[in-house]
């Protein structure tokens, strides 16, 4: 090969998949296939129940994620008939790094109305501090993995590039922590349901006494874990780069990434907060504007928030302080 070979002109016939493919293997058709067509049917399922439930905030973190999977997969369909292509790579990697973290963003929003439904006082935070803190740590892991996957992409030097892979290591690290924080926290306050019945919310009982509310619950683990064992697994593939034999053995890359995230979308559809939740979804809106002029005017927020008495229920999960 000459000085001046671009392995962009490569053909299966021509050259070598092991020395000049993107990946090391030829992607399998069915297999990313199949993975294209769940998360395809599961955006349905999440345009309809976020539209049929008004859960808005739920909805556009799951159709985020739900189409950079698609977006992943159809690149990796592309792989499969030009595994030389430098730019279905990228998008690939981009696509399929980036979609679990607005799954993350998604779940938690769904704990904050979770700790209103049992009672504020079971949790060390406070639902809207909860909300904030972790959709803030999302947001800064979102932004690391798509600088490193812009950096990848120019990849103009070998520094270059191996700096667009760090930052998008550290994006991933960042929310392997935050997502392992967001376990001890609900561990906590499980712990203190169970030691401190006496904080629990008893109007709620009812509501959580339902099968949809006991499959929310049910699917909000599920799907918490599943993210994490995938972020642990693109950590370690990415940090020992894209030539290690980690990062190119596809059997693994679809249990562990597409089998996970097929089933955390396939949980948060089968246990959607919305029949769970109902109307108590909707809600849990934060007031912001009315709580400021409330607090200023020093009149009270409780007169001014509901244009009706609340019940017990909806008091508790209005003043909770949660987004939309």
């Amino acid at each position: 090969m000459n000085s001046t070979f671009d392995p962009a002109t490569c053909t299966y016939a021509t050259c070598s998949v092991k020395d000049y493919g993107q990946l090391q293997y030829i992607p399998s058709l069915a297999g990313n296939a199949f993975y294209l067509a769940v998360f395809s049917l599961a955006c349905l399922a999440q345009i309809w129940l976020g539209v049929r439930y008004r859960t808005w905030g739920f909805m556009c973190g799951m159709l985020g994620g739900i189409g950079l999977e698609i977006l992943g997969y159809a690149y990796r369909v592309r792989l499969h008939y030009d595994d030389f292509d430098n730019n279905s790579f990228i998008i690939y990697l981009v696509g399929l790094t980036l979609g679990p973290a607005l799954f993350s963003g998604a779940i938690y929003i769904c704990l904050a109305r979770i700790i209103a439904v049992y009672g504020l006082r079971l949790s060390i935070l406070s639902p809207r501090t909860i909300t904030i803190v972790f959709v803030g740590c999302d947001l800064v892991a979102l932004i690391l993995q798509a600088a490193g996957g812009a950096l990848a992409s120019i990849d103009s030097t070998p520094s270059l590039g191996q700096t667009g892979v760090n930052l998008m290591i550290a994006g991933l690290a960042s929310q392997v922590a935050s997502t392992t924080l967001f376990c001890g926290l609900c561990l906590q306050i499980v712990f203190r349901i169970h030691t401190r019945p006496s904080l629990i919310n008893h109007n709620s009982a009812a509501l959580r006494r339902a099968l949809a509310f006991r499959l929310f619950l049910i699917a909000i683990a599920i799907a918490t874990v599943a993210i994490l064992v995938r972020c642990c697994f693109r950590v370690a593939e990415l940090s020992r780069g894209f030539s290690s034999a980690l990062a190119n053995n596809e059997v693994l890359f679809m249990v562990l990434d597409g089998a996970m995230m097929a089933l955390t979308v396939l949980a948060l559809s089968v246990g959607h907060p919305g029949p769970a939740l109902g109307v108590m979804w909707a809600q849990g809106g934060f007031e912001l504007r009315r709580r400021q002029r409330s607090r200023s005017s020093k009149k009270g927020a409780r007169g001014i928030a509901y244009t009706v008495k609340p019940q017990p229920l909806q008091t508790e999960i209005s003043h909770a302080g949660l987004p939309k």
